[in-house]
């Protein structure tokens, strides 16, 4: 073996490589980082893709055609006319009216489908206890009652001479109005309490209009929640209003994330060995002490009745308590937590050098951002990509859901109709026999939906909404991730830093990644979007299966559910690096995933240590941020800094822009430390690449930083003399 060969591998064996898995890359004297030379990558899956977006914007497009979210923004009446929608009879009547509303089981009925009574829109709900029977009877003498009743009646209703049986079969007008209140454009009963006791209008009674009297609880399963639901807007309310008085200050608290979580990275260059060393260090410590108190307690047992009695002795009680004054569980907590301290410490002996690279790495991204902060700010574009997204998907699918046309049924008093629940025309439905032979039969609207092929196919076409959806959501990521490793490959890779950078790193890279690998990075976001389709059908069938007693289906789901999670993460992290390989060598995207992958394994434990390392210190940014925005937030809404105490608003409840700015600082800073996690992985990525290529001989210097030279243990590396 030569020299140079010799020398690459002693080098990778001295700071962790294993180099069994695949064989390392060989010396190319021409390469001097990100390849600029390239050509197009998964030509095929790029013109698949661009193919299905053109697809998905005609979806789009039928979808308008067809669609009318009308049908979700109106409530509809029994002939199938929109409550308050502008030049129609209903124009002045926005709210629908139940008849008989004790015939709707729930107000998720009355909602999502349709109650079995007739429903008209009015302009106002009733204010009153009022029956048919009463009205008809003192229509002469009091007619303004009878006016008042009849704009709940059928439009053009107005034969009070009528006999309430016929009205009743004729459902003319309801057998009753009952004090009420708008919710979601609907009528329901205005329930209060008081004293305990459910109320309606203060009257625990009331008359159905059919002889009988009935206690207001026979509505409570109707309106099952309503109270909790209007409480909840009232709550609402109060809500939007300390946004509208505080929305500036949260502004201000999220600016303040921004700049902590901009000062935390910055300082990483400086502070990231400390915080970690901190860390590990405070955990022995704490497992030392542990084990100090075990041993305090076993010794503190000794010779007191029953402590010397054993687990299996005493069987299982449900007081833990019990255990705690037994010697055997002390000195198993003493053995457990012994084991894991020596667990601790002989990976920090047997890693330290890993370990000191990571922090370097670490270090080194920071120095990195610092170079190309235009890279900070590119989570905004990613976002606004991914909320196209959504907003597209949303709107696609509202109007597929309202892509139906008005569906009619004979709606039937007589239990016994044969034609009850059939399809019905209202234009000719009054020329048949149904209403000769189920008299009172109504032919009513039910729902939307429809016969025509377009309208069976509905259910798939929302798949491939969601479909589609997924796959320009991971596209939009992929797009990011691979832009950021391409910047972040510039800085390592340029021979004099910051001299040798690009002028405009993070443009360049964007430009690559969109004129070249369109194609590579859609093959990698259908691979995950078809996952994520596959896991959103299992967690449909898993609720549509719940009340199952099959207990082998739930077990099969529940298997299949856990594989296509770890499916998902692993193709996550692959794709990842795949991004990473084809953002610095261009090449397509199997072959660049399959070399990251070979590339990760010959690092392996590195590839752990540093993951967990930069997950510590990420995740104590995040919570350092958000916990300190959010204390400073909370002191400042709550009027307890006397400096600034005059300017707080006064709220109805001060959590609300508090939560909203601790959530909102969380969020700014998991935008920018995601730029860091993705620098590193690009560094690190790199820097095994370095390895590989190069001995740090005169005719193959290596790339990295002076700092990562120190940890290989010369500040120049020369080849070692061969061995044999």
């Amino acid at each position: 073996m030569g020299s140079s060969a010799t020398a690459v591998l002693y080098d990778m064996e001295a700071i962790g490589c294993d180099t069994a898995a695949g064989e390392p890359r060989k010396f190319d004297p021409k390469f001097r980082g990100p390849i600029h030379n390239r050509h197009c990558t998964d030509i095929v899956c790029c013109v698949i893709f661009i193919v299905v977006i053109l697809g998905y914007i005609a979806l789009g497009v039928v979808a308008w055609v067809h669609g009318d979210p009308r049908k979700v923004i109106y409530p509809t009446d029994s002939y199938g006319q929109f409550c308050g929608q502008k030049d129609t009879p209903n124009e002045n009547k926005t709210i629908l009216f139940y008849f008989n509303i004790l015939k709707c089981a729930s107000p998720v009925v009355l909602i999502n489908l349709q109650c079995p009574t007739t429903q008209l829109c009015v302009s106002k709900c009733p204010d009153r206890f009022v029956t048919y029977i009463d009205v008809q009877a003192s229509y002469r003498y009091k007619p303004d009652q009878w006016n008042y009743f009849k704009q709940f009646c059928k439009p053009g209703f107005n034969s009070p001479r009528k006999s309430v049986a016929q009205v009743l079969r004729d459902e003319d007008c309801p057998s009753m109005i009952i004090p009420s209140r708008p919710f979601l454009k609907r009528c329901f009963p205005d329930f209060s309490t008081k004293n305990g006791v459910l109320t309606v209008a203060n009257q625990t009674t009331f008359k159905d209009g059919r002889g009988k009297t009935r206690n207001v609880t026979d509505l409570r399963e109707a309106a099952n929640g309503i109270n909790n639901v209007l409480d909840a807007r009232s709550i609402g309310v109060k809500i939007f209003e300390d946004y509208a008085i505080s929305w500036y200050w949260i502004l201000i608290g999220l600016f303040i994330a921004m700049v902590v979580s901009l000062l935390f990275l910055v300082l990483l260059r400086f502070t990231a060995g400390v915080l970690f060393w901190i860390f590990i260090f405070g955990v022995i410590g704490i497992i030392g002490y542990g084990i100090w108190h075990c041993y305090w307690e076993y010794d503190h047992l000794k010779g007191i009745p029953g402590s010397d009695l054993t687990v299996y002795d005493i069987g299982f009680q449900t007081d833990f308590r019990v255990y705690l004054q037994l010697r055997q569980t002390w000195l198993a907590f003493m053995i457990l937590l012994c084991g894991v301290e020596v667990i601790i410490i002989l990976m920090l002996i047997f890693l330290r050098n890993r370990i000191r690279i990571a922090i370097a790495l670490l270090k080194e991204g920071s120095r990195a951002i610092g170079y190309i902060m235009s890279t900070l700010f590119y989570p905004i574009v990613t976002f606004i990509l991914i909320a196209i997204c959504i907003s597209y998907w949303a709107v696609t699918a509202v109007f597929l859901a309202t892509s139906g046309e008005p569906v009619y049924k004979v709606m039937a008093n007589q239990t016994l109709c044969k034609y009850a629940n059939l399809t019905c025309d209202p234009e000719t439905f009054n020329t048949t026999n149904v209403t000769k032979l189920c008299p009172g039969a109504q032919c009513t609207f039910a729902f939307y939906g429809g016969e025509s092929l377009y309208h069976k196919y509905i259910f798939i076409l929302q798949l491939a909404n969601a479909f589609v959806f997924l796959w320009l959501v991971n596209f939009a990521i992929a797009l990011g991730q691979c832009t950021l490793a391409g910047a972040f490959a510039s800085y390592y890779w340029a021979s004099r830093k910051p001299a040798d950078i690009p002028l405009w790193p993070l443009f360049s890279s964007f430009g690559r990644a969109i004129r070249y690998h369109t194609g590579s990075l859609a093959f990698g976001a259908l691979i995950l979007a078809i996952v994520q389709l596959i896991r959103v059908i299992l967690e449909y069938l898993d609720h549509k299966l719940k009340g199952t007693q099959n207990s082998f289906t739930r077990f099969l789901l529940c298997c299949l559910k856990c594989c296509f999670w770890c499916l998902e993460k692993f193709l996550k992290f692959i794709n990842r690096n795949a991004y990473i390989m084809i953002a610095i060598y261009g090449k397509n995207f199997c072959t660049s995933a399959k070399e990251a992958f070979f590339l990760l394994m010959r690092n392996v434990v590195r590839v752990a240590v540093l993951d967990k390392v930069t997950d510590f210190l990420l995740f104590l940014g995040k919570i350092l941020v958000a916990g300190g925005v959010g204390v400073l937030a909370f002191f400042f809404f709550t009027q307890k800094i006397p400096v600034i105490a005059q300017e707080a608003p006064a709220l109805n409840y001060y959590w609300v822009p508090l939560l909203t700015v601790i959530i909102g600082s969380y969020l700014v800073a998991h935008g920018f430390f995601s730029v860091y996690a993705m620098c590193v992985d690009t560094l690190f990525l790199c820097f095994c690449e370095d390895l590989e290529r190069n001995d740090g001989s005169t005719a193959k210097p290596y790339f990295m930083s002076a700092s990562l030279h120190r940890i290989l243990g010369k500040k120049e590396l020369s080849p070692k003399k061969a061995v044999g």
